[in-house]
Parts: C-alpha cells; structure tokens; sequence
C-alpha cells in the first residue's frame, strides 16, 4: 500500500512539473518553428538566384538563332527594297537624260531664234518601241534586226535610243524592221558642232568610231565636242543628240556615238513626219 502511495506521489511530482514547463516548451517550439521557415525563405531566395544566374545565360544563347534569322531577314528584305528604289532611280535617270538633251537642244534653238517672230513649233513626233532581236556586225555591214509585230513602221524612220541617235529603218518586212546603224559604211548623217553650229556630215567606216566628214576649212573642233543632227536635208530634225569628238587629226575627226550600239535592247523607231511635209511642198510646186 506505501509503494502504491509512494509512486502516485511521484507520478504527481512528474505531471506538475510537465505543466510548468508545458508553456515554456510550447515558446521554444514556435521559435523553432520560425527559424526553420525563416531559414528556408533564405534557402530558397539564395536557390532562385543562383537559379537566375544559371538559366539567363542559356536562355540568352538559345535566343541568339532567333536572332540572327531576324538579321538575315531584315538585310534580305532591305536589300529587296534597295533594288527596287535603283530600278526607280535607273528609269528616273533614263527620263532626266532625256529632259537634259531636250533642254540643251532647245536652250541652243531658243538663242538662235530670240531674234525671229512668228516661229511655228514643229508638230509632235510619233514613235514606236521596238526590242532588239538579232545584229548583223561584220566587215561589210553594222546593222540591227528589231521586232516591230504588226505596229505602223516605214523605211527612213530615225532609230534613237535613251541617249541618242542609233540610225535610221532600212528594210521593213512584216513583223520585223532592218536597222542601218550610224557605224555602217552607208550610213550617212548630216550633223552640227552644238557649241559653234560648224556642220559636216557623220560617216559611218564599219568600226565603232565614225567619221566626221565634209567640215568647212578651218572649222573649229576640239575633243569633246558635242555633235548633234543639223536637220539638212529633211531626213533627221535638227538637235538630236549624235555623239561627242574624241579625235582630231589632220587626216580624220573621229566621233564616238552616245549611244553603246553593242549593248542595245530596246530601240524607238520615230517618225517626225518630216516626208510629209516635203512632199505636200514638192505638191506645191508642181501646182504653180
């Protein structure tokens, strides 16, 4: 009976000192409890940033294809752009170098007739664009087959190109038209010295550098020179651009045309309208 007594005693002893220290344990285990969770927000913000530090570099090489495709487009779709702005600025250029030639011509005529009155501009040309099949080069000829299809073509039409005169229609079949270039040796053109109007007559001799022929004595002619049609005798109008000197000799005046005639493609076959006229004259004529 002590012994039972005894060991309640104890297990009263026991249970009194559990409750007395229960709250202090309690404290210690929400300490406990808030350092760990305060440990692992630490762990896992040092994680993610070591994490960060990790994957941006790989992120940043996995990109760089990306990347350099946009690059690859972007110059493919610029260097797109940029051929097709120098088509514009070629054709642009074209028509400027024909304004130039038409301004330099009828700034030219404007001097010589500033004195005159009751000047009557001459009628519009009419003309044809024809492409530039076949060529006939060799020692005997320098000619140009051109398909003209079923458009209105006749012999002696002027031959001209972006730059100037090629020369003028020679044979005329029914979809095709012979070109006589002004190299060819029957080829015959009367012309003038733009700068100081001495006129002769540009001789085609079978190479790329026709003559200038039948100038006065004398006569002024310096390299360089600009030579234009003079508009003698009614087959070419005065002030279409031929070609330029390139030499001058006691022998020979050579002329080298604007035009590149081993480069043509397309032509225009022009009609000034100028047969008409003389033959309504020639009319005239025979009337009285």
């Amino acid at each position: 009976m002590k012994r039972r007594r005894s060991l309640f005693i104890h297990l009263s002893h026991i249970r009194l000192l559990a409750q007395k220290f229960a709250l202090v344990i309690l404290f210690l285990s929400a300490f406990v409890l808030m350092l760990v969770n305060k440990t692992d927000t630490i762990l896992i913000e040092k994680t993610s940033s070591v994490a960060t530090d990790v994957v941006t570099p790989m992120i940043d090489v996995l990109v760089i294809p990306a990347k350099i495709l946009a690059q690859v487009y972007d110059y493919f779709h610029d260097l797109k752009q940029v051929r097709e702005d120098n088509l514009k600025l070629k054709e642009e250029n074209r028509q400027l170098n024909l304004l130039y030639e038409r301004a330099r011509a009828l700034e030219i005529e404007n001097k010589l007739l500033s004195g005159l009155l009751n000047f009557v501009v001459p009628p519009e040309a009419e003309y044809v664009t024809a492409r530039v099949v076949a060529e006939e080069g060799d020692a005997f000829s320098h000619s140009l087959i051109a398909y003209i299809g079923n458009k209105d073509v006749t012999r002696g039409q002027i031959a001209i190109s972006d730059k100037g005169v090629v020369g003028r229609v020679d044979k005329v079949s029914n979809v095709y038209a012979k070109i006589l270039l002004i190299t060819d040796i029957n080829s015959r053109i009367p012309v003038m010295v733009e700068k100081t109007r001495v006129r002769g007559i540009v001789a085609g001799d079978n190479t790329m550098f026709p003559k200038l022929v039948f100038t006065p004595l004398g006569a002024e002619l310096n390299v360089g020179d600009r030579v234009v049609t003079s508009g003698v005798s009614g087959v070419f109008p005065a002030g279409l651009p031929v070609g330029k000197v390139v030499g001058v000799s006691k022998y020979e005046i050579k002329i080298k045309p604007f035009t590149n005639l081993e480069e043509l493609e397309y032509v225009k076959l022009v009609s000034y309208n100028l047969d008409d006229m003389f033959s309504a004259e020639e009319q005239g004529k025979e009337d009285e």
